[in-house]
């Protein structure tokens, strides 16, 4: 399915129109640390404190995270600097928090931006992570926009036949580019994950292979970590 279609087929209608409507967003805070995303602002909080007679619910609750590099870089335990955004239950609320935040090519070298089912940390030691893995695709600097927002409405929108296996995604920024990560809870079963990552591959029209890694093996071997699976 290519990525125009995909966004079709979301049953967002809705929310698209509520997007135009909020297409003016809420002006970047000055004082903020270069690249930094914005804050609840407060045309967040209006747009969300709107009577809105009828509000979409989502199959699940999701979480946006955020790690920053310098708080990185002053954690003294791996995850510590992981920094709980926003969660969000419909559809509405979605388009909300994200006309009001910085997309990947507007944020800082080394940050991290993650969207994870509520209650669920994006760290390889939350319970429903540590059997798990994720997929990766890479993208040329500031080329990733619309590949992460299309994962996320994949994600939130249900699409994937084995949606109940993902735990969320991530967007890493990096100085050679950035990577997309979809994580998923249980790497050992192999035709839920081939599944998801063919799906993920269709969603977005990507073209180039994919691979999935055990976080295991991240764990131990880090950089020397190999695919799994391949799509």
């Amino acid at each position: 399915m290519a990525a125009a279609e995909m966004e079709r087929t979301t049953s967002f209608d809705a929310a698209d129109k509520l997007k135009a409507a909020d297409a003016g967003g809420g002006e970047v805070d000055d004082e903020l640390e270069e690249g930094e995303i914005v804050e609840e602002s407060n045309d967040t909080a209006s747009y969300l404190g709107k009577e809105i007679t009828v509000k979409h619910p989502l199959e699940h609750s999701w979480t946006f995270w955020f790690d920053s590099p310098i708080a990185k870089s002053r954690q003294t335990t791996w995850g510590s600097s992981l920094r709980n955004v926003y969660t969000f239950s419909t559809v509405e609320d979605f388009w909300g928090a994200y006309n009001n935040i910085h997309h990947p090519s507007k944020l800082v070298m080394g940050a991290d931006f993650h969207c994870f089912k509520h209650k669920i940390e994006p760290k390889w030691e939350d319970p429903v992570c540590a059997n798990g893995g994720a997929w990766k695709m890479s993208f040329s600097k500031g080329k990733s926009d619309t590949s992460w927002l299309y994962t996320l409405l994949a994600m939130i929108g249900h699409q994937f036949d084995h949606g109940d296996e993902i735990c969320g995604a991530v967007v890493n920024v990096r100085s050679k580019g950035e990577k997309i990560a979809l994580w998923t809870k249980n790497a050992a079963n192999e035709t839920a994950q081939v599944s998801i990552g063919k799906q993920w591959k269709q969603f977005l029209d990507y073209s180039d292979s994919v691979g999935f890694i055990f976080h295991d093996d991240a764990k131990r071997l880090d950089k020397n970590a190999k695919n799994r699976y391949t799509v």
